[in-house]
């Protein structure tokens, strides 16, 4: 890099906190979680929702579980107060969810959102204004103390509409920019609001110290928010809120450390929409807490739902990589993944406690809605056990072990060619073409089998060479039966090696399947597939397989 551009940066200082306690802590709870989708989400769209949009999302988060929801900028355009009052009008709040709305300390904005407010219950009115050394410096011109007036202000409006207000008014202030803002400042001015508010065990107030942009690492941010819940006046009586944004792509990580730290309250995003890079992904947050077995206290059991709503709402497509909701974020395409999913999958099945193992997979997709189907897909980098894998969970196709390499090659051998992932049918269809389809040297026409207490004996019809062979034979049972009669004609020595067989299909209509593994001096290993509605011919059309494979 350029060492003009590598000038014009320097490292964010380091926050003076010797007995910091928060890396030592762990998440233990859900917080207060608050969604801002319909206001910081919605303002970053393309094209903002319109009132039926806003219905649709405002729905959803009823649904998941949310109790404070911002709902807007009743005072900035007619669409949110309309919303606003439409959600009032068609009393579509549950008493125990707490409405929230932002605004400027202006008065004649404030008066347009308490109007807003008329016959709400319980609402948070967000005040906000920028404090840090560059807006103060280059946007307003303004002293700390001239900053701290202008929040004052705001306060004080506040207080004197809520006196006309039939319902429970509960006050957030957000020192906006406060991570570029000096602590000793953000103490100060926070502190100067919560005692003009005059809060109490009754009243408590929201302090908001929001990452509106993500400056530095995340464990700063953990030491700003626990430096600040130690200079905070009455601690007992304030909620500390977070609202983080994605700057430097760990919003999440920032989140996690500032709950460490004592936050007691998160704002953030479906998806991590909002302005510049997002706002932290509560998905992501509340699944991360359900990993460690901590209950998030939403719900994200239907997470297609959920993606369902907020595309259509928002307009915005998901990565398809998204943590715990993208399309491919429970796939495998490596083989060694593959091999680790499978196997742990049924180990999981087979063991009798819920606790979740599966490589690969830190939470089962099925807690969020997701199905098995989609976890293993196949493409040049695929190794055995996936294909396996497909073969068993699409067809019912269980495959001995030894198998796994030889079905694998044909496969990889296909994607190779062209060039791309395989779709499951493909898979079938090769495996339909290299063990029911090869050509053959020697065709199964009819077998007659029958088994005494220890000898069994056949009577086998097929065509070699040109002929119709018909012999009898007799073994320990069909499969050796069938070789002893076979033998008294077939030029091409051959040993059996392993046999496995299992059922497929409904009760009804099953089909026994059957896989024979047999060597010569020539061929070390080859696999042959039968299947009938007889195991004991299933288990001879699985030898014949073999035996077209292996001498063809």
């Amino acid at each position: 890099m350029n060492q003009a551009i590598i000038g014009k940066y320097c490292p964010y200082p380091q926050i003076n906190l010797p007995n910091r306690e928060w890396p030592t802590k762990t998440i233990t709870k859900a917080p207060k979680w608050c969604s801002v989708d319909l206001r910081d989400g919605n303002q970053a769209l393309i094209t903002p929702m319109d009132i039926t949009k806003k219905l649709s999302l405002f729905a959803l988060l009823l649904k998941l579980g949310f109790k404070e929801i911002e709902v807007g900028f009743p005072s900035a355009s007619k669409v949110e107060f309309d919303f606003l009052r439409h959600l009032v009008d068609h009393k579509l709040i549950p008493d125990d969810v707490t409405i929230q709305v932002l605004v400027q300390a202006r008065e004649h904005l404030i008066a347009k959102t308490f109007e807003s407010l008329k016959g709400v219950k319980k609402a948070t009115v967000h005040i906000y204004n920028s404090t840090s050394v560059a807006q103060r410096k280059i946007v307003f011109g303004k002293s700390q103390d001239e900053i701290i007036a202008l929040a004052l202000e705001g306060v004080d409006l506040v207080k004197k509409y809520e006196k006309e207000h039939d319902g429970e008014i509960f006050l957030e202030y957000s020192p906006e920019s406060f991570t570029g803002t000096e602590l000793e400042f953000s103490a100060r001015i926070c502190n100067a609001v919560t005692a003009r508010w005059g809060m109490n065990e009754n009243r408590k107030v929201i302090i908001n110290l929001p990452a509106t942009v993500e400056m530095a690492t995340p464990n700063i941010y953990a030491d700003q928010i626990e430096w600040m819940s130690r200079h905070l006046d009455n601690r007992e009586n304030v909620i500390i809120s977070t609202h983080t944004h994605n700057d430097r792509g760990t919003s999440v990580a920032a989140t996690e450390l500032a709950l460490l730290a004592g936050a007691d309250r998160v704002e953030g995003t479906l998806l991590s929409n909002g302005e510049r890079t997002g706002n932290v992904d509560i998905i992501t947050l509340a699944l991360n807490m359900l990993t460690q077995g901590v209950n998030p206290e939403l719900d994200f059991s239907d997470i297609n739902e959920v993606l369902e709503v907020v595309e259509r709402c928002t307009e915005m497509p998901t990565h398809p990589r998204h943590p715990y909701v993208g399309e491919l974020v429970y796939t495998a395409f490596s083989g060694s993944h593959q091999d680790a999913i499978n196997k742990g999958l049924a180990h999981q099945k087979a063991k009798e406690d819920s606790f979740w193992e599966v490589p690969y997979l830190p939470i089962d997709p099925a807690d969020v809605g997701r199905t098995y189907e989609s976890i293993i897909r196949i493409n040049s980098q695929s190794g055995k056990g996936g294909v396996a894998y497909i073969l068993e969970k699409n067809y019912g196709y269980q495959l001995p072990k030894a198998m796994h390499p030889e079905i694998g090659r044909y496969v990889q051998t296909l994607s190779d060619e062209k060039g791309r992932e395989l779709e499951p049918s493909e898979i079938l269809e090769t495996f339909k073409k290299h063990y029911f389809e090869m050509p053959e040297h020697i065709s199964l026409v009819d077998i007659s089998l029958s088994s005494g207490k220890k000898v069994s004996t056949c009577t086998l019809t097929y065509e070699y060479n040109g002929k119709t062979i018909i012999s009898n034979g007799e073994g320990n049972g069909p499969i050796d039966a069938c070789k002893d009669a076979l033998m008294k004609d077939y030029k091409n020595e051959f040993k059996i090696n392993s046999y496995s067989e299992h059922s497929c299909g409904d009760k009804s209509s099953a089909q026994a399947v059957a896989y024979i593994q047999i060597q010569s001096k020539d061929v070390l290993s080859c696999f042959g597939v039968g299947i009938d509605s007889d195991i004991a011919t299933a288990s001879i059309k699985a030898l014949f397989s073999a035996l077209n494979r292996a001498f063809n």
